[in-house]
């Protein structure tokens, strides 16, 4: 068979290697496109407000995981709407690997396993990466507050009932877990404060607003050691290596331990190379002695989940908070 062009005949068989010649060298540059990820910079969404245990946390990764990636890595903080509406932007960004953000468990699932709020999100519409850390919660107050020790506190909501005000960000985020495990195990009943930020309750907390802060070691951790704040408690299974000298509920005789993790992820349908490659640096970030050493300087404790480990992980966490909850 031959086939005609406008010089010369070809043959069949030049035209199917001509063919073959055309596609490797296609392929070949789809390959070299894909090594190259990424050609650009970053971009990190934080869906809290800046000073919080999140934009901290954030902050810090995104610094070292530049020298690792080779690209500027960016942090947004787009706070509001519980969270959602830095999960909202993340979950409809392109999967491209160039838009990263942070979930936040238990508080991310409030949005979608609420029926009031009702978001259309889900976990699904999430490529989970890798875990960051966990930060235990705790009750803080000022340094010149009445409370002294977390029974000073169940004991004064119990003979006034619905009076003591304690600090969470939002239904079904850690901190409002956290004060519903108290309120059951003890019988009491405490006003929640709903702050928009950390930084706003602790604000709160400070100028004498309100009578219980709640919140994160991390986010709480310098204000402690500055004698600004007070520490009645840490919901840890044994004491903080950030605050020694802090008891935990548990010491204290109420059995409450709760934190909450940071994780990274994408929107869903990420690529497998560039999950790969995200995966892989950010694991070579996270366990490296150095970044170790500056997260223990923020009072941050590496929590490291991968793969499958870590979507287990997010769902367990998800249907736990959905029965806590009612949802």
């Amino acid at each position: 068979m031959t086939i005609r062009s406008t010089g010369r005949e070809i043959t069949k068989r030049e035209f199917l290697g001509a063919t073959a010649s055309a596609s490797a060298l296609l392929l070949a540059g789809a390959n070299v496109a894909h090594a190259q990820y990424p050609e650009r910079g970053l971009s990190l969404i934080v869906p809290y407000g800046a000073g919080g245990g999140t934009d901290v946390t954030a902050r810090l990764l995104a610094k070292d995981l530049e020298p690792v990636i080779g690209k500027p890595v960016t942090v947004e903080n787009r706070a509001g709407g519980g969270g959602w509406i830095g999960w909202g932007a993340l979950a409809a960004a392109k999967p491209d690997g160039y838009t990263l953000g942070y979930l936040n468990v238990p508080s991310m699932f409030a949005g979608y396993l609420d029926p009031q709020i009702g978001r259309k999100e889900r976990l699904t519409s999430f490529t989970p990466i890798i875990n960051h850390v966990i930060d235990y919660n705790v009750w803080a107050v000022r340094a010149d507050s009445p409370f002294k020790t977390v029974k000073d506190v169940i004991d004064a909501a119990k003979k006034q009932p619905s009076t003591i005000t304690v600090t969470a960000y939002g239904a079904g985020s850690d901190d409002h877990i956290a004060i519903l495990g108290v309120e059951a195990e003890t019988g009491t009943k405490f006003i929640v404060i709903h702050s928009k930020s950390t930084a706003e309750a602790k604000t709160q907390a400070l100028g004498g607003h309100i009578h219980v802060l709640g919140a994160n070691v991390s986010e709480v951790a310098q204000e402690v050691q500055a004698g600004q704040l007070r520490l009645l408690g840490v919901m840890a299974p044994t004491r903080s290596r950030f605050l020694p000298n802090a008891p935990t509920f548990k010491e204290q005789g109420f059995n409450q331990v709760w934190s909450v993790t940071r994780g990274v992820a994408t929107p869903a349908n990420l690529a497998k190379d560039a999950q790969a490659k995200l995966t892989s640096a950010l694991a070579q970030v996270i366990n490296s002695k150095e970044h170790q050493a500056r997260a223990e300087q923020l009072a941050l404790e590496p929590l490291v989940m991968q793969g499958e480990e870590y979507r287990k992980f997010l769902q367990d966490n998800e249907q736990a908070t959905k029965k806590l909850m009612n949802w």
